[in-house]
């Protein structure tokens, strides 16, 4: 069950002053995956190729697990870029060699994922101790904007964060064609805290730097995706 105990972080890996999170040394960005996270926030940055960053990615994978780090909760909590993904086990078996190794998003479309604390009914300090909060993830291409939102819950002994997309908002330029609960998300969102791991969706964190995360999903795809200065 979805309890998300406040099990004490790895405080070697980690530390929080305030509201700042201070990486350790161990949470600094691989220089492996630096040039593919130049690339996707500078100007005229050489692209590195799609084998080089699932390399990196992969060592960074690594070296997280051989490490034992873990993460605390609050230094996922801003606004991330989606930019390189390789999909999951399925999806590269039905495409084929059509994925290749994976891909960096292309610019004519933004993928931004938003996660802030807390839950409707909780106290700060319940939100804090529950590990719980929100997602919200933004799709604009062009003048069309999607939105899908809904719950979240942290395992910091695992650096899991499940999730669940029961909100959906879809828009036009300055209209909102639709706006509600997506198929039985109410429901869904309801009984989300009590679930099992196994019934959620979720990510587990490689890697959580300042300027970069990166996880693979459950259905075994990575993702890496850098901070976001500007919302939309």
């Amino acid at each position: 069950m979805c309890f998300c105990l406040n099990i004490q972080n790895r405080i070697e890996y980690a530390e929080l002053e305030g509201d700042i999170w201070k990486p350790h040394p161990l949470t600094v960005m691989l220089p492996d995956l630096q040039p593919a996270v130049d690339f996707l926030t500078q100007v005229y940055v050489a692209r590195p190729t799609a084998t080089e960053v699932v390399s990196a990615l992969l060592i960074s994978e690594k070296t997280a697990r051989a490490n034992r780090q873990s993460y605390p909760f609050a230094s996922l909590l801003r606004t991330w870029r989606l930019g390189f993904i390789t999909g999951t086990h399925n999806s590269r078996k039905a495409a084929g060699g059509l994925l290749g190794a994976g891909r960096f998003i292309p610019p004519w479309v933004t993928i931004q994922i938003t996660y802030a604390a807390g839950w409707p009914c909780e106290t700060a300090a319940e939100a804090e101790t529950n590990h719980r909060g929100t997602v919200a993830n933004v799709v604009k291409f062009g003048p069309i904007k999607l939105v899908v939102s809904g719950p979240v819950c942290f395992w910091p002994q695992r650096n899991i964060l499940a999730f669940d997309f029961t909100h959906l908002q879809l828009a036009l330029a300055d209209s909102t064609l639709y706006k509600g609960y997506v198929g039985n998300g109410q429901q869904r969102e309801s009984t989300f805290f009590e679930q099992s791991l196994k019934q959620q969706a979720f990510f587990t964190y490689f890697l959580v730097s300042q300027d970069c995360i990166a996880a693979r999903g459950k259905g075994g795809g990575l993702a890496l995706w850098v901070k976001e200065t500007t919302g939309l």
